[in-house]
C-alpha cells in the first residue's frame, strides 16, 4: 500500500488487531499444504483469488497489521516505514504474475483486491476480471459519464474527493474525483457487487496476504461456504476467518504460489513495464525575417500538460549535426526548450533519462523536422504497438525500446504532437520454490518429484508427468 495514502487517511481509533507474531508452518508442513493447495487449485471450477497488502510487502511496500507495518508502528509512536521504491514504479510480485498466468490458463475467473497499489492493472489481469474494493491511488472516475483514466502517478486525494483534473470528453468535462475510500466511506456498489457474485459462485476463494479484519469485504470469501465451496487462507499471521477455512498455510505468499506453480507445471510470465509520453514541437510566431523561425519543443505527459511523469529525471536535447547550436539539459518539468534559427531541416535528439525503478537509465529519441512540411500523421493501433514492444523487450531485456503510437498535427497551435510508449523495465520470476537452508521462513533444499507424481496421480493415477494446464 502506499504510504502517502495511508497518511491521507482520516484518524481512526479501533483499525483493528495489530502486531501480531508471524507464524511459519514447518518445512514438511508447508510441503504439504502446498502440495494440498496445489491438487485444490487444479481440480477447480470457479477459482477466485482475494488479495491483500501481504501479497505486495516483496514489492517494497510496507504491510499495514504485520510487526513492521504502518500501523504497528504508528501505534507504537514510531515513524511510517519508508518503501523501497517510488510507489509508481513498484514492480508486480511473484504472485501477482502467478495470478495472470491462472487467469489466461482459464483457472482464475476473477480476483478481488483490497489494495490500492494498482499492481493487479500494472501485471495485466484484465479490468473486467478484477474488483478494487477499496479502490485504486492511480485510478481516477468521472462521476457523470462513468470514464476511468488510469495514471502513472499518484492521484493527489482519497476519499473520493475532487482532482485538479477533468474528464477529457468534449461534452461531459466533469471534474474527476478519485477512487480511494476513507474509512468511513461505502464500499462502491459496482465492485462490491461483482465481487460477492463471484465468491457466490465459487468452489475455492484464495485469501493471499490478508488478515480478513477490515469488514464487510472480509465476510466475502465465506460467500462460498454456503454452496460447498471452500476458503483457503495464506497468511503469515492468525486471522479471525481460520477456523472457517478449509486450509490455513502459514507462509510467504511468493514461497507458497512459487511451490503450487511448480506443482501445476505453469510458467511465470515476465514482467514489461510500457509508459508514455509525448514530445510536442510548436512553431511560435515570429515577425524577423522570413529565414528565422522561433520553436519550442516540449517533453509533457500524455495525461495533460501539467500532470507529472513520475518515471522521468530529466531531459537533454541534442544537435549531433549543428555544432553552433548549443544543448541543452531540462531538469524539471514542464520539460521545455525555446530556440530562434534559421529555417532549415534539422537532426534533434531527445535523451530521455530514467529515475529510480527503471530498469534502463535512458533512451534517445532521433526526432528530425523540417520547418517547411509537417512530419506526417500517424495512428498506429495501441495494442499492436504495445505487443510488439513486449515481444522485442523480451528478447532484449535491456529496456529502452519505444515506438510510436501516434502523430498528429494541430494547424490552430502550428503544433505536431507525437505520443511515445516507451519499455522502462523488464522482471523476469523464476519458479523456484527453493531457498536457502539458512532460512527458516521458506522452503529448505528439497526435490519435488515424489510430490509432482502424487498430484498428477490426482483421481486416476495414469498420468506420468505433469502437463501444462489448459
Amino acid at each position: 500500500m502506499s504510504l502517502g495514502y495511508a497518511e491521507k487517511l482520516s484518524y481512526k481509533e479501533d483499525i483493528g488487531t495489530v502486531g501480531m507474531t508471524e507464524i511459519f508452518d514447518s518445512p514438511q508442513t508447508l510441503q504439504e499444504k502446498t502440495e494440498e493447495l496445489a491438487t485444490i487449485i487444479k481440480h477447480s471450477k470457479h477459482l477466485v483469488a482475494f488479495t491483500g497488502a501481504g501479497i505486495s510487502t516483496s514489492c517494497g511496500i510496507p504491510d499495514f497489521r504485520g510487526p513492521k507495518g504502518v500501523w504497528t508502528l504508528q501505534r507504537d509512536g514510531k515513524s511510517i516505514p519508508e518503501a523501497s521504491l517510488p510507489f509508481d514504479r513498484a514492480t508486480p510480485s511473484f504472485t501477482h504474475m502467478a495470478l495472470v498466468e491462472l487467469e489466461k490458463a482459464g483457472i482464475l475467473k476473477f480476483l478481488i483486491s483490497q489494495n490500492v497499489d494498482s499492481l493487479h492493472l500494472r501485471s495485466g489481469i484484465p479490468r473486467d476480471k478484477l474488483s478494487e474494493l477499496h479502490g485504486n491511488s492511480f485510478r481516477e472516475l468521472c462521476p457523470s459519464c462513468g470514464v476511468e483514466y488510469v495514471r502513472d502517478f499518484e492521484v493527489e486525494t482519497i476519499g473520493m474527493k475532487e482532482t485538479s483534473r477533468r474528464c477529457v470528453d468534449e461534452i461531459c468535462k466533469a471534474r474527476l474525483k478519485d477512487t480511494v475510500l476513507d474509512w468511513d466511506d461505502a464500499l462502491p456498489p459496482k465492485e462490491m457487487n461483482l465481487a460477492d457474485k463471484h465468491c457466490r459462485m465459487a468452489d475455492v476463494v484464495l485469501c493471499l496476504g490478508t488478515s480478513l479484519q477490515v469488514t464487510p469485504a472480509c465476510n466475502l470469501p465465506l460467500r462460498c461456504i454456503r454452496g460447498g465451496g471452500k476458503v483457503v487462507i495464506v497468511n503469515l499471521q492468525p486471522t479471525p476467518k481460520d477456523k472457517k477455512a478449509g486450509l490455513v498455510i502459514h507462509g510467504l505468499v511468493d514461497k507458497v504460489i512459487a511451490g503450487v506453480m511448480h506443482l501445476l507445471n505453469m510458467r511465470i510470465p515476465p514482467y514489461v513495464r510500457i509508459d508514455y509520453l509525448q514530445i510536442c514541437f510548436k512553431r511560435l510566431l515570429s515577425k524577423d525575417n522570413d529565414r528565422y523561425v522561433k520553436w519550442a519543443v516540449s517533453v509533457v505527459s500524455v495525461h495533460g500538460s501539467r500532470a507529472p511523469i513520475p518515471f522521468l529525471r530529466s531531459v537533454e536535447v541534442l544537435f549531433p549535426e549543428s555544432p553552433l547550436l548549443k544543448s541543452a539539459i531540462l531538469t524539471k518539468p514542464p520539460f521545455q526548450l525555446r530556440r530562434h534559427m534559421l529555417s532549415r531541416p534539422l537532426k534533434m535528439l531527445v535523451k530521455l533519462n530514467f529515475g529510480d525503478g527503471c530498469r534502463c537509465s535512458c533512451t534517445i529519441i532521433d526526432f528530425p523536422f523540417n520547418f517547411e512540411a509537417s512530419m506526417g500523421s500517424i495512428d498506429n493501433d495501441m495494442d499492436g504497438v504495445t505487443q510488439k514492444l513486449r515481444d522485442s523487450a523480451l528478447k532484449d531485456p535491456r529496456c529502452g525500446q519505444y515506438e510510436i503510437v501516434e502523430r498528429k498535427s494541430l494547424l490552430s497551435t502550428r503544433s505536431e504532437i507525437t505520443t511515445y510508449a516507451i519499455v522502462t523495465n523488464v522482471v523476469r520470476h523464476r519458479c523456484n520454490p527453493v531457498a536457502s537452508p539458512s532460512k527458516a521462513n521458506g522452503f529448505v533444499h528439497q526435490t519435488y518429484q515424489n510430490i509432482v507424481k502424487r498430484l498428477n496421480e490426482g483421481t486416476n493415477g495414469n498420468e506420468a508427468s505433469p502437463k501444462r494446464l489448459k
